[in-house]
């Protein structure tokens, strides 16, 4: 069955992001939205999908559970398959799960020249309150260049925890102040807001992104 997109940023970008949701909340949930306005106000086009398991709960198929990740990574090259060709360099990436599937396959397209790196928002390094349940084995050598934001109170990978965790030298980690796993800080205490932490992840995926 052909890959579903929602599209958002100019057609004419010279850059292409694809992006999978997380594992709870569907591609047009407004953590998606937001964050693929982020990046396409910063002229980078984003295609949004959906796994199976989600897309069937837009039908009478009932809420299915997500699947293991590695069940979806086939699902995940079929969207870069059914996407088809792009303008220029494109991304993949994602929102937790989403990113993880996505760095699962990332370095098998990258070395095929089918992508040019890989973007994660949230990676799930490990289940909150389980920190010795790491999802980091394929990360420690991971040849795809990869810009990873993630929020430095997130219970599935702290500032404190992640870098100790050995991680390829090609991942860049940009650490958003006192965001959670949605990337939102709590203003009170980080004199930061989310519109103010979107506008600053936009600024720094567009600058890695010409680095490429």
């Amino acid at each position: 069955m052909p890959t579903d997109f929602l599209f958002d940023g100019p057609e004419d970008a010279r850059l292409t992001l694809l992006l999978a949701h997380g594992a709870g909340a569907p591609m047009d949930s407004p953590a998606m939205t937001a964050l693929a306005g982020a990046v396409a106000a910063r002229s980078i086009r984003v295609a949004l999908f959906e796994f199976a398991y989600m897309a069937s709960r837009r039908t009478g198929d009932g809420r299915k559970p997500p699947p293991k990740a590695e069940r979806v990574m086939p699902e995940f090259i079929a969207a870069v398959d059914d996407l088809g060709p792009t303008r220029g360099p494109l991304l993949i990436g994602g929102k937790s799960m989403g990113g993880r599937v996505a760095s699962m396959v990332a370095d098998d397209l990258y070395a095929a020249r089918r992508i040019a790196g890989l973007v994660c928002f949230g990676y799930p390094f490990h289940p909150p309150d389980k920190p010795d349940q790491l999802r980091t084995a394929h990360l420690e050598n991971l040849q795809a260049p990869a810009l990873f934001f993630q929020g430095t109170r997130d219970p599935f990978g702290t500032s404190a925890e992640v870098p100790a965790y050995g991680l390829s030298p090609n991942i860049d980690l940009f650490w958003l102040e006192d965001g959670d796993h949605d990337l939102k800080p709590r203003k009170a205490v980080s004199g930061f807001s989310a519109a103010d932490h979107l506008e600053r992840l936009g600024g720094k995926l567009a600058d890695w992104a010409a680095r490429l």
